[in-house]
């Protein structure tokens, strides 16, 4: 069956573009994620840290978002493939949900890494569970809101549901890292009163994993509210008709969050929780000579439970 062809698609009442997608743009963060998910996956493979495998599926998620919105932006105005936009659309949107999961399992790492539980609003054995279980919620919103909004092409009052599922989705996950980045200042605020023996190691260096906790959820913050106010203002809205946006608000952050995460690596926490010394530059560890069993275990680096 040939694809049908839209001419009035800049004023239809439902559009899967109303610009003429970048080519370019798609391509270049096309290959920037894709090099950033086989960098992720040679990190974490490298250094055994397998509660990263969120953020590489994630990774691989604007790899397929983008790869897909090329073959979109090659195709002529109007005459878009659905199957394509839908991959685009579905992917790029989830993929942030998927470095959500990484970072609040980071969290929790911190705390066991500082034994400072008794700091923490909400004790670290129900911590990961409580975010990553909020974020599947976050996720399953918005894909399946997303399958909806994919069927407005047909059906316009399917595609409004869709619309406000979706909403409704990036609310709950904008206010879920807001709490999360409470917790997280919380347990900060108290450490930093009445620091633990651990946190005191010269070694564990705490703050330093939590200020990237808080760069990267304040970007996926910044890209959220973006998203809310794209999907609130709909299909003819503004955001959604300059495709400029889409590259500023969700595409650039998002990929500073991977890129940032290369640099801070958290396998240095996941180093410490086994005992052995950590290279502290995440880009130290792309060098082919180094193997995890070259970290030598040190006196000064004590043993915790394995959760890496």
């Amino acid at each position: 069956m040939g694809v049908v062809c839209n001419p009035n698609w800049q004023t239809a009442t439902w559009s899967e573009y109303r610009y003429v997608p970048s080519v370019g743009a798609a391509v270049f963060f096309c290959l920037l994620f894709l090099a950033s998910t086989a960098l992720h996956m040679f990190q974490m493979w490298k250094t055994k840290t397998w509660f990263l495998t969120p953020l590489v599926v994630g990774c691989l998620f604007e790899f397929i978002g983008f790869a897909a919105r090329s073959s979109s932006a090659s195709q002529e105005p109007g005459c878009w493939k659905l199957m394509p936009y839908i991959i685009q659309s579905m992917y790029i949107l989830l993929a942030p949900a998927l470095f959500a999961a990484s970072i609040y399992m980071i969290l929790g790492r911190i705390i066991l890494l500082t034994d400072g539980e008794s700091r923490s609003m909400i004790k670290q054995r129900w911590l990961t569970k409580t975010f990553v279980c909020g974020d599947i919620l976050c996720f399953t919103m918005q894909g399946g809101g997303g399958g909806l909004v994919a069927a407005g092409r047909n059906n316009q009052s399917l595609g409004d549901i869709g619309n406000g599922v979706i909403i409704a989705g990036l609310v709950l996950q904008l206010l879920w890292f807001v709490f999360f980045a409470i917790v997280a200042a919380v347990f900060h605020r108290r450490m930093s009163l009445a620091p633990t023996a651990s946190s005191g190691q010269p070694a564990i260096r705490w703050q330093s994993y939590l200020h990237t906790l808080y760069f990267v959820s304040g970007l996926i913050m910044v890209r959220s509210l973006f998203r809310v106010i794209e999907y609130v203002q709909g299909n003819t809205g503004y955001l959604l008709t300059t495709e400029a946006f889409l590259y500023v608000f969700d595409a650039v952050p998002m990929f500073i969050v991977v890129t940032w995460l290369h640099w801070k690596h958290p396998s240095e926490i996941g180093f410490l929780l086994r005992g052995l010394q950590p290279e502290r530059n995440g880009f130290s560890l792309i060098k082919l000579s180094t193997v995890p069993s070259r970290f030598s275990k040190s006196s000064n680096f004590p043993r915790w439970p394995s959760s890496s």
